[in-house]
Parts: C-alpha cells; sequence; structure tokens
C-alpha cells in the first residue's frame, strides 16, 4: 500500500509541459490529459514500487531523497456513434513521485503510458 501522495502547485506545470509530454501524441497524449482525472483511483491501485536517485541537479531541492516510480493502470471507454461503449482502451502509466527532504511523498508526473489492449464492453 502507498503512503499519502500529496500534490504540490507545480505538479500542473510538470504534468502539461514535461518531455513526456510534450513528445507524446495521439491516443497516448489523450489518455494523459484523461488520466488526470483519475489520480486518486491511479495511487489506490499502483504497484511495482522502484527507488531512483537523482540524476538532474535542478532536483536536489525538491526530490532530496529520490524518487519513486509506481505501475498502475486505467482504461477509457471508446464509445460508437450512439453512445454505446465499444470497448475500453487500457493504459500502463508510470507515476513519477518526489521524496521530499522531509520525507513527503508529492507526485511529480505520469510518465511512459503505453496502450496495453482493448477489452470488449
Amino acid at each position: 500500500m502507498i503512503r499519502k501522495i500529496h500534490i504540490k502547485a507545480d505538479f500542473p506545470d510538470e504534468f502539461s509541459n514535461s518531455m513526456d509530454t510534450v513528445r507524446l501524441n495521439g491516443t497516448a497524449a489523450k489518455a494523459k490529459a484523461n488520466a488526470v482525472q483519475k489520480i486518486p483511483e491511479l495511487i489506490r491501485k499502483a504497484e511495482n514500487k522502484r527507488f531512483q536517485e537523482n540524476k538532474k541537479m535542478k532536483h536536489t531541492v525538491d526530490a532530496q531523497r529520490g524518487w519513486y516510480r509506481y505501475t498502475t493502470n486505467f482504461a477509457l471507454p471508446v464509445y460508437n456513434e450512439d453512445g454505446k461503449i465499444l470497448r475500453y482502451n487500457v493504459f500502463r502509466i508510470e507515476l513519477l513521485v518526489r521524496c521530499s527532504g522531509d520525507g513527503k511523498l508529492y507526485l511529480y508526473d505520469m510518465v511512459n503510458i503505453k496502450k496495453r489492449n482493448e477489452q470488449p464492453a
């Protein structure tokens, strides 16, 4: 189970302007934009916690204790012309969480989004 993850004021800017977001296009870009509505659910379902040291000097202040990455999944419905759900597009995404000097965890970005498969409704 994940400890409490906070969201700071810099999250929206990083989420929408990160290098990961800029290189996205098509379905993955739309999925990342929609994922923000599911943040509490994504955090609850997250697993595969991995620690990562700082790689950039700019993060030595805000991520003094490094980073954690968690893997999670979510689905977005695909509708037909009549508004009925045809199937679900399932996506895998990593939550990038920074660990501050005071030990608190802060959601920093959602990265490495990949479409997994389509499920019938």
